[in-house]
């Protein structure tokens, strides 16, 4: 067994809490993905003392037996077993260690990457879930079905279809401030993963729906409050992520969705049927606030996919006699 040698002098016992400061403060990432690099290295850490090795001086076979140990499972330091890992799970761990040694690697810690050449397991991709038109039509009727027009029904109203609007992410959604949504102009600024700001058309019904709770909803929720959050829950505060979730499958439930949906489903579907519509991919880019064009691209893919359902369904001779 070969380790690679870093530069002269001992390992820096702070080498991964450097990692993890450069990830928060400069590449500003969240505290959940934080915690589930913290959680890797730890892991990776604990699986090298068995092979009396550091982190900081790890070869690129001590990292691919790891990847190994954790693809074919085994037994855990207690003895108990321990299932095989999923090939998505390998992968991300894999990504977390190419991201660590090439940080390492910048701050002249050690000359090699001992993940250079690794190749983790192929993850097998997944289209996300989509609604049709029908279905969201549905699910956005679901608050103010009955002609309710209590506060949390209207907020409701206004939080699905500024979501399905937007494309915007749960955490998105649950940011957004009173002074983020121009409803004269029909624009949204909203502030995606790194913290990175976008701004996205809002269309008619959104901006007819998020009036409709400011003016008739907002101010009995947040009562005598200075919450600036434009979304709040029934105390007056900002609505969590927990709380929107809790909302969604809640109409979706009343539509009949239920175990079909997340909130995240509502931006899938937004994108999906703006490719249907002739949006071009870079400007779909853009308003979903993908770093890499690549990631766009899955819904090129699922709108092929409902193009040949939609053609089975129709044509009268798509089918085998």
């Amino acid at each position: 067994m070969s380790h690679a040698t870093a530069p002269a002098g001992p390992p820096r016992p702070e080498v991964v809490q450097d990692f993890l400061a450069y990830l928060e403060f400069e590449r500003g990432l969240s505290r959940n993905t934080l915690d589930a690099y913290r959680s890797d290295l730890q892991q990776f850490a604990a699986f090298l003392v068995l092979r009396d090795a550091e982190i900081a001086t790890a070869g690129a076979d001590d990292v691919a037996a790891f990847l190994d140990d954790l693809a074919a499972g085994g037994v855990n330091p207690d003895g108990t077993p321990r299932r095989a890992a999923a090939a998505a799970t390998v992968q991300r761990k894999a990504a977390c260690l190419r991201s660590f040694y090439r940080h390492v690697r910048r701050e002249g810690l050690r000359e090699d990457d001992p993940t250079a050449d690794l190749r983790g397991p192929r993850k097998r991709e997944q289209l996300p879930k989509v609604l049709t038109r029908a279905e969201v039509a549905k699910l956005l009727a679901m608050p103010t079905l009955h002609g309710e027009r209590t506060p949390l029904a209207l907020r409701d109203a206004a939080l699905l279809e500024l979501m399905y609007a937007c494309g915007l992410r749960a955490s998105e959604a649950t940011g957004l401030d009173v002074g983020t949504v121009d409803l004269q102009e029909g624009l949204l600024r909203a502030h995606g993963k790194g913290r990175k700001e976008r701004i996205v058309p809002v269309g008619g019904r959104a901006v007819t729906a998020v009036r409709s709770y400011l003016v008739e909803a907002r101010p009995t929720l947040v009562g005598v409050g200075s919450e600036p959050a434009l979304f709040l829950n029934s105390r007056g505060g900002r609505l969590s992520r927990q709380g929107l979730y809790k909302i969604v499958q809640r109409h979706a439930r009343s539509a009949g969705l239920e175990g079909r949906m997340s909130p995240h489903t509502l931006r899938h579907s937004f994108a999906t049927h703006l490719l249907a519509g002739g949006c071009d991919l870079r400007t779909l880019q853009e308003m979903l606030g993908h770093a890499d064009i690549a990631t766009t691209q899955i819904y090129t893919h699922l709108s092929a996919e409902r193009l040949q359902d939609v053609y089975r369904a129709a044509h009268p001779r798509a089918t085998h006699a």
